[in-house]
């Protein structure tokens, strides 16, 4: 059963935030400017696999980097974490990928519900939100429970960085396989973890990696970080996001998930190619920034950029795996 929080607004004097919640959303605001909104009560329908989200997400002169239900994929939803095959099921939302019998509709897609409120603080230097969540199989069966938090930024060059958590305790009473399509036979088609869709303007943008190394064949590479340059329609501005593994993760480095068409996306992805044996009561914990910049970037500021978000995963506490 789902607790939400009293619709509540704050700012602390001299502080850059201010943020309002209505009891299923935060939005977060950062010099006046509305930056994100986390809905962490969503009711989507069920076959998008409902599960909280970061969208609208904008830069910090108010240009949109994020889509939310595009057409072709209604279940994309801004930011979010998102798996495709835990076990039998689908927290991912849409169709499954099955191997020799390609995507099919199946009674399989689950839900992360909010179970609790932890934290929702403004410390004057950065934003705290924190909460507790339910993972439900469309048959009714918690599967896990987990513990979120993320946390907003303020950087120098025309940015901020939203710092991402999940510690995930199986609760199955059964060792579950985690995995993705390509794990289950569709080549490089492992998506799932962290995941961004950009909007519709940013098709046919810059993917950049390390080294200046840039596009699509860049997908199911293993990498630090990705990053991604899209220009905007109207404005015809452009903008920057580069994701980033946590540098001390006791996970291998991620392969990522990248496409700059039909449309933009990036994620890194620890299920890419080879399945995570997921035990019964064990605890996965997983890391990433994501920094969002006005402005096109090069190699160069990419790696700048990257390296900030690197330093700020470097300093947040250390928890063991389980």
């Amino acid at each position: 059963m789902s607790t939400t929080s009293p619709a509540a607004s704050a700012s602390t004097t001299g502080s850059p935030f201010s943020w309002t919640d209505d009891g299923t959303a935060v939005a977060v605001s950062l010099d006046g400017v509305p930056v994100l909104t986390y809905t962490y009560a969503a009711d989507d329908p069920q076959e998008e696999s409902p599960r909280p989200y970061f969208h609208p997400i904008r830069t910090r002169t108010g240009d949109l980097v994020t889509a939310y239900r595009p057409h072709d994929h209604v279940w994309h939803k801004g930011i979010a974490w998102s798996l495709p095959h835990l076990g039998p099921d689908n927290f991912w939302g849409g169709p499954s990928y099955r191997r020799g019998q390609d995507y099919q509709w199946l009674p399989n897609n689950g839900a992360m519900r909010h179970r609790e409120l932890r934290q929702s603080a403004d410390d004057g230097g950065r934003f705290r939100f924190a909460h507790a969540l339910q993972w439900v199989t469309q048959q009714g069966s918690l599967v896990v429970e987990e513990e979120r938090s993320f946390q907003v930024v303020p950087g120098t060059d025309s940015s901020y960085t939203l710092l991402f958590e999940t510690a995930m305790t199986n609760v199955s009473g059964e060792a579950i396989h985690i995995g993705s399509p390509t794990t289950e036979g569709r080549e490089n088609a492992g998506y799932g973890g962290l995941f961004w869709r950009g909007p519709r303007s940013f098709t046919g943008g810059a993917i950049i990696g390390p080294g200046g190394a840039g596009g699509e064949e860049l997908r199911g590479q293993r990498a630090p970080w990705l990053s991604f340059v899209g220009q905007h329609d109207e404005t015809c501005s452009f903008s920057t996001l580069v994701m980033v593994d946590d540098p001390a993760s006791e996970h291998p480095e991620p392969e990522w998930f990248a496409r700059s068409e039909p449309f933009a996306c990036m994620g890194p992805a620890p299920f890419f190619s080879e399945e995570v044996l997921f035990e019964a009561g064990a605890t996965l914990r997983y890391r990433f920034g994501v920094v969002i910049a006005d402005g096109q970037s090069d190699a160069a500021r990419s790696e700048s950029l990257a390296t900030t978000a690197r330093e700020l995963l470097a300093g947040l506490p250390r928890r063991s795996q389980q």
